[in-house]
């Protein structure tokens, strides 16, 4: 027996297509069923009135780090799960630095199979090189073969270009996406915060952005001879725009993605020696925080990711220079970046593609999107309703946010996942 739910008295936001009215959407087990201004829905189907607030395609979040295995005590997959889904995050892609390293298929299954009782889809995209050292590819075409969307070195870069253009070539075979972190090991290892004035005031080492973006020039150079996919994971500086920019203009396969934190906060947040502000690559200067959400407005960066990457206290709780970088930040994504909405510098629909029908598109996924038959992943939130975000509400394991105490605008009130609310806000 089919089960139908309706969703009625919604505003329905479908960033793929445009749609921003008040209508109905029905599901039928897992899939879209039904959308519009009025549907007749069978007299078994349950009926949720959403008053009025907002229903969009549940998010995608591309760049998530997780503890399993090999560190369950940051958090587990079902605590992941938890988090994503009270975020409105449907799908979580994860990076492949865990004990052992996500680097062959059957690490790629393990995972994958340890997920599904989590309820949210989890993708796991594994490593470029073995172990991550950055000295022997992977069996990427093998891992294409068996349905492997997307490779990366996860918070490392592929530092050597004679691999890097081995890797490059072999992923054109497979129409395979290469994500890339941007940093030039010997620039930015031993950093810990954006070169600069406030760096030598603070007495930390800095990482320019240079470092990024001679690690993106390179990249994108050898893209020109050995043309493929290829995704930036992390943007955060002006002159990585304007190279994402021009190659975007020439026409190149190349895409890229920018964390909440860095649109949402800069180098100052750090000015108390806040380790949970500690991030890589590191929060920027003003200058590249508002370059970085022109960019998001004018299409040049087209991923919005939380980054999230649970740190134990004993990470966190050592001076600035020891502490491991990395913040959570799968329940905050959504309600941080409606900030832009709300200071009227991005419109809700371009905010919310960024998160759906963006990542969707570009690791070929058919969720992300409102219409028929589409899988019945969907969230529900009330972009108005003000509050601070308090750590310990939320729902991950470790606390390491930096948005404490920080005013918002915005609530997850369900979560959808295959027809079923694996999510329900209970004030």
């Amino acid at each position: 027996m089919s089960l139908y739910t309706l969703y009625k008295n919604a505003r329905l936001l479908d960033p793929a297509s445009g749609m921003d009215m008040i209508g109905e959407i029905m599901t039928c087990d897992d899939k879209i069923a039904e959308l519009g201004q009025r549907i007749d829905a069978p007299e078994e189907a349950a009926v949720i009135d959403c008053m009025g607030k907002c229903l969009c395609p549940g998010l995608i979040d591309m760049r998530v780090f997780v503890g399993v295995p090999g560190a369950d005590y940051k958090d587990t997959i079902i605590n992941t799960g938890e988090a994503a889904a009270a975020g409105g995050v449907t799908t979580v892609c994860v990076q492949p630095v865990t004990d052992p390293i996500i680097d062959d298929m059957a690490r790629v299954e393990y995972l994958e199979n340890r997920a599904r009782k989590a309820r949210v889809n989890f993708i796991a995209f594994p490593a470029i090189t073995k172990q991550l050292e950055g000295r022997e590819m992977t069996e990427i075409g093998l891992m294409s073969h068996a349905g492997v969307r997307a490779f990366t070195d996860g918070n490392k870069a592929v530092a050597n270009p004679a691999l890097m253009t081995r890797v490059l070539k072999y992923a054109a075979m497979f129409d395979a996406l290469i994500i890339q972190h941007l940093a030039v090991p010997e620039l930015s290892d031993g950093g810990c915060m954006n070169a600069g004035a406030l760096a030598t005031r603070l007495g930390l080492p800095g990482i320019p952005t240079a470092a990024e973006t001679i690690m993106l020039e390179r990249d994108i150079r050898l893209l020109k001879s050995n043309p493929c996919r290829y995704h930036a994971a992390q943007i955060t500086c002006q002159d990585s725009i304007d190279v994402i920019a021009a190659a975007k203009e020439s026409g190149m396969a190349v895409t890229a993605g920018v964390a909440v934190s860095h649109f949402s906060l800069n180098e100052y947040a750090i000015e108390d020696y806040r380790t949970f502000t500690k991030l890589s690559p590191p929060l920027r200067a003003e200058d590249d925080r508002v370059a970085v959400v022109n960019a998001l407005k004018n299409g040049t960066i087209d991923v919005i990711v939380s980054g999230h990457d649970p740190e134990d206290p004993e990470s966190k709780r050592v001076p600035y220079e020891l502490a491991e970088a990395g913040v959570i930040g799968l329940e905050t994504m959504l309600p941080v970046a409606l900030e832009l909405y709300h200071n009227k510098l991005i419109p809700l629909l371009d905010i919310l593609a960024r998160m759906t029908c963006n990542p969707a598109g570009i690791l070929g996924l058919d969720s992300g999107v409102l219409k028929k038959g589409a899988p019945a992943d969907l969230c529900l939130f009330d972009p108005d309703v003000p509050y601070r975000i308090d750590p310990e509400k939320m729902v991950s394991l470790t606390k390491n946010t930096p948005f404490d105490g920080r005013p918002i605008q915005g609530r997850i009130l369900r979560t959808i996942i295959g027809g079923k609310t694996i999510f329900e806000y209970a004030p």
